[in-house]
């Protein structure tokens, strides 16, 4: 457990503009908190800041008194307190300016997925956003950002083409593929550890309607539907992105489902709802006439696919039948079970894409409730990969990557942050 902050309380920050809570003040507890609950910071002071001065004011006073030092903006990516450091949001710095000609976005390190969907939207245009509009810009795409648009247009960080990065040693420099292009390769998936994003430029696509939604089938046909699956995927087009879910329906859900143990199907599809059904077909056979079906033709911006709380996560390139015995009992002990079909463009980087991840994995699986021994169940058939906006434990975070692009991430590393300064959360070791 963090405990409470008792060294440094000397740390100023004359140059700062912004708000600064300290220990004691009413601010403090709010400002410092994670949607983490495993993570309970005491920093030393938490850091409002509200442009480039006063992040950098920030990063060098903890450089100044070798305290750690940590950035956040809506704490969704938050896995490490930093007790005794300085901590910085960046929530006021939610800037979002889109360019409709160009199809480019520009943001601010404290902008949300909901402020990019919103200013995108007018001119048909999307970003590739995640399940949830509340998640900051910069931390996902940093990450990687798999959104239910990666099938047709890959990873947000693909997206990527160019970044504002205040450096371990304070300068701030702009990364693209003609400046610090090392750099900027790392940031496109690499996580936080080499800088801190001050603003991030990337592409929109022209999607202004999507078809999907959720639609809930009788959980007894989940072990036929599952056996489908794996074989139905193989000629799912881009364009589609799918998810099947073993789900304990809530108290509060509609009536059909209420408090029921279903199958839940997650879609969305970049086309036509007639075409979507026609696609979707051999999985509605196989699960059975549906409970309910809430799938419909929305817009983009309108869209809430909502994620699975991950409590552990495998990625797979097969679906043996012991594997959906084994899911299938998971979920006799979970709240959630979520299997997620990967593939599409999302396998097909360009020449010099970022590192994101295992980009040949076929499936992801999702659990949200801790199941004793599952981890060693699904050791056997999993391809031993991970993803980093996955990934809530940090011990880990080499695993996100090949063995190719870790051994390139920590010569980078060496190279912008020789001392480790950015030491907490998902970063290579030097």
């Amino acid at each position: 457990m963090s405990q409470p902050y008792t060294l440094q309380d000397d740390i100023r920050l004359p140059s700062f503009t912004g708000i600064v809570h300290r220990p004691g003040d009413p601010g403090y507890d709010e400002s410092r908190r994670s949607l983490n609950p495993s993570v309970d910071a005491r920093p030393a002071l938490v850091a409002e800041a509200y442009g480039v001065e006063d992040l950098r004011a920030a990063l060098l006073a903890a450089r100044a008194h070798g305290v750690p030092f940590a950035v956040q903006a809506t704490g969704h990516g938050t896995h490490t307190a930093c007790d005794g450091g300085v901590l910085v949001r960046t929530s006021p710095m939610a800037s979002v300016l889109v360019d409709p000609i160009r199809r480019i976005a520009r943001v601010g390190p404290g902008a949300r997925w909901a402020e990019v969907i919103a200013a995108a939207a007018p001119f048909g245009l999307a970003p590739l956003s995640g399940s949830a509009p509340s998640v900051g810009v910069t931390g996902y795409t940093l990450g990687g950002g798999l959104g239910w648009l990666a099938r047709r247009h890959g990873f947000a960080a693909d997206s990527v083409v160019r970044a504002d990065v205040l450096l371990a040693d304070g300068r701030h420099v702009t990364a693209s593929a003609s400046s610090h292009p090392e750099l900027f390769w790392a940031l496109r998936g690499g996580g936080g550890g080499f800088g801190v994003v001050t603003a991030l430029e990337f592409r929109l696509y022209p999607v202004a309607q999507v078809f999907s939604g959720f639609a809930y089938f009788p959980v007894e046909r989940a072990a036929e539907t599952l056996a489908a699956y794996r074989t139905w995927i193989d000629d799912a087009p881009d364009d589609l992105s799918t998810a099947l879910v073993l789900r304990r329906m809530p108290a509060d859900a509609p009536e059909q489902v209420r408090d029921r143990h279903v199958l839940m199907l997650k879609v969305v599809h970049a086309g036509d709802a007639a075409e979507a059904r026609r696609l979707l077909a051999p999985l509605w056979r196989a699960a059975g006439p549906a409970l309910l079906d809430e799938t419909r033709t929305t817009a983009y911006a309108a869209t809430a696919m909502g994620g699975t709380p991950n409590r552990h996560m495998d990625m797979f390139d097969t679906v043996p039948e012991a594997l959906i015995d084994i899911l299938l009992r998971a979920a006799e002990r979970a709240q959630t079970v979520e299997i997620r079909h990967w593939g599409g463009a999302m396998g097909r980087p360009g020449p010099d894409a970022g590192p994101v991840s295992h980009r040949s994995t076929r499936l992801s699986v999702i659990v949200d409730t801790p199941v004793p021994g599952l981890a060693e169940e699904l050791r056997p058939y999993a391809n031993g990969g991970t993803f980093l906006n996955f990934l809530a434990d940090p011990s880990r975070t080499a695993a996100a990557y090949t063995t190719g692009d870790l051994r390139r991430l920590r010569e980078v590393k060496r190279a912008y942050d020789p001392d480790g300064f950015f030491r907490l959360g998902h970063v290579v070791s030097v």
